[in-house]
């Protein structure tokens, strides 16, 4: 095993810690052990480990921060008034278990304080912490709890982001930023550049990395190259997937420290008690024959409109805010996320929504009775503090991702009173019955019924009489449906799918964020619309039309 840190490591390298061993054939033990030291080029550390691995020889990365003489010391300890839980106590048990600090990977369920876990971790090296987020809005939010859970001087802690580009304390620091703003590889402006030559020339005692799933994204491995650390730990709650290379975090960042079970927290009190529950949402027979009829794309959005499916999710708003109760709406959709919530008349986050707006509607929805409802698109799946939230709908998902069904969970599992042995949260996901959604749901709820969830299936949500509910007249709906197959082709609509796109992609470094195939909607020709796109009638472009040939539309 190999050894990475220490006081005489070199930044960006990794020293090595080896013993050549001669054995007695009678007796067990080493006869002789010969250390020897060595650095590797910055540049070929990940090949290095990679290869290790490969061999079955993985390196072991601790960092000695008792006797690193070399970096200065960051003034921070806990405040007297912080609690470390039991099962937070035996994670960073298994990161300090040697007296030195082991780089790897803690799991904890959402809301069950991995941000204290990781605050805990930077306070004991008590070096230099560099922490990475995957937007603006976590960044604010370790900032703020750096500063409400421990002693370490507010002019010591800094953050880094498109917005504000604070210069590094010249000792000691606590860095915090987005994976993005790291491994940017345009260019900055000249604020930008200089805390980046900073960021690049320090040795950071512990490189900090919240929502560690993502970091295998190629953008990202330039987050672990461009930055010198001498101890990585990452934290997540769901370490998983769509593709195959979460095992790649085990070269990258060091194997799986500890990983604690989300119905043993639930039992204790830790986390919420989750009802989870799919709504199966009958099309109507317009929606039903255009789904049947109209090409893939078109499809998942008329699911997502389904009329059925919009009442079942106002009946439940409008039940659970009788309540008292939080909710909050995802969809992936944009279109649906927006009809949904002006129909409505309740507020909503997306892509293009700017920072500012977004922390006022997240701040009124915690500490004001005026918005208890609140539409989010997957900007929203990870990195959002909403602890009063306890009802989660879902009307549009990211076709079968299981990690963001997990992530969507996450955002009610703050821990809640309750009575009992009484549910105190509720998740709820809406599915058009008869249509793809029922295929992508099952597997999106693979993880959680790892985990040990169970999932009720509603069928007759809505009790009859309901007629004060949108969209319960034929009429209603057939204007819908006009609205939705508009939509569908609109080159408004492809530049607001394009918005979205490009914020969650700005948020996530650049990749995709739930693996697979991305989506996105194409302008279609008047042609396709009225049926003309078969055998019988090709339609070219006008650079590929023979000589001779009339005006043709552009495809």
């Amino acid at each position: 095993a190999g050894t990475s840190g220490g006081g005489g490591g070199g930044a960006g390298s990794i020293v090595g810690l080896m013993g050549a061993a001669a054995f007695d054939e009678d007796e067990p033990s080493f006869s002789r052990l010969e250390h020897r030291s060595f650095e590797v080029d910055a540049s070929k550390i990940k090949q290095v480990k990679e290869r290790c691995n490969e061999i079955d020889w993985p390196l072991l990365e601790e960092y000695d921060f008792r006797n690193d003489a070399d970096a200065s010391a960051l003034p921070v300890e806990l405040r007297p008034e912080t609690r470390v839980r039991d099962y937070q106590q035996a994670a960073l048990g298994r990161m300090f278990g040697s007296h030195r600090a082991r780089s790897g990977i803690i799991v904890l369920p959402c809301g069950a304080g991995k941000t204290l876990v990781g605050i805990t971790a930077a306070a004991t090296i008590g070096r230099s912490c560099l922490v990475l987020c995957n937007s603006a809005v976590s960044v604010e939010q370790w900032y703020q709890q750096f500063l409400m859970w421990t002693t370490v001087p507010k002019e010591r802690v800094t953050k880094f982001t498109a917005g504000t580009k604070e210069r590094l304390h010249p000792e000691a620091c606590v860095l915090v930023s987005t994976y993005n703003m790291i491994s940017f590889p345009g260019r900055r402006s000249k604020e930008a550049l200089e805390v980046m030559a900073d960021v690049e020339a320090r040795e950071w005692g512990l490189l900090l990395m919240d929502e560690v799933h993502v970091v295998p994204a190629n953008t990202f491995l330039t987050c672990t190259i461009k930055t010198k650390s001498r101890c990585k730990l990452g934290l997540t709650a769901t370490l998983v997937r769509e593709d195959d290379k979460i095992g790649d975090l085990n070269f990258l960042i060091g194997p799986k420290l500890y990983e604690a079970n989300w119905l043993d927290l639930q039992a204790k009190g830790f986390i919420a008690t989750v009802s989870c529950a799919e709504v199966w949402c009958p099309m109507t027979a317009e929606f039903f024959a255009e789904y049947l009829r109209q090409p893939v794309a078109v499809g998942r959005q008329l699911y997502a409109m389904n009329p059925s499916k919009f009442r079942a999710c106002e009946y439940l708003v409008r039940f659970h805010e009788a309540r008292g109760d939080k909710v909050i709406v995802f969809s992936d959709n944009v279109f649906a996320l927006k009809k949904y919530a002006i129909k409505l008349k309740r507020p909503y986050i997306y892509g293009p929504t700017p920072q500012h707006e977004r922390m006022m509607l997240l701040e009124k929805f915690k500490s004001t009775s005026e918005w208890n409802t609140l539409f989010i698109s997957k900007v929203g799946d990870t990195s959002i503090d909403l602890p009063e939230a306890n009802v989660i709908i879902q009307v549009a998902s990211h076709f079968g991702a299981r990690r963001q069904e997990a992530q969507r969970l996450g955002r009610i599992l703050r821990p809640k009173a309750r009575v009992g042995d009484s549910f105190n949260a509720f998740f709820y996901t809406l599915i058009s019955r008869d249509t793809q959604e029922m295929f992508y749901s099952t597997k999106r709820q693979q993880f959680l019924v790892d985990q040990g969830y169970a999932f009720k299936v509603i069928t007759n949500l809505v009790p009859d009489g309901q007629d004060e509910l949108l969209y319960s007249t034929q009429r209603d709906q057939l204007d819908l449906l006009r609205e939705v197959l508009t939509d569908a082709t609109s080159a408004e609509a492809q530049a607001e799918d394009a918005r979205e796109a490009a914020e969650v992609e700005k948020d996530s470094g650049g990749a995709a964020v739930y693996g697979g195939g991305g989506v996105s909607r194409k302008r279609a020709s008047m042609s396709e619309l009225s049926g003309g796109d078969g055998l019988t009638y090709a339609e070219t472009s006008r650079r590929s039309a023979p000589a001779g040939a009339g005006p043709r539309a552009r495809p």
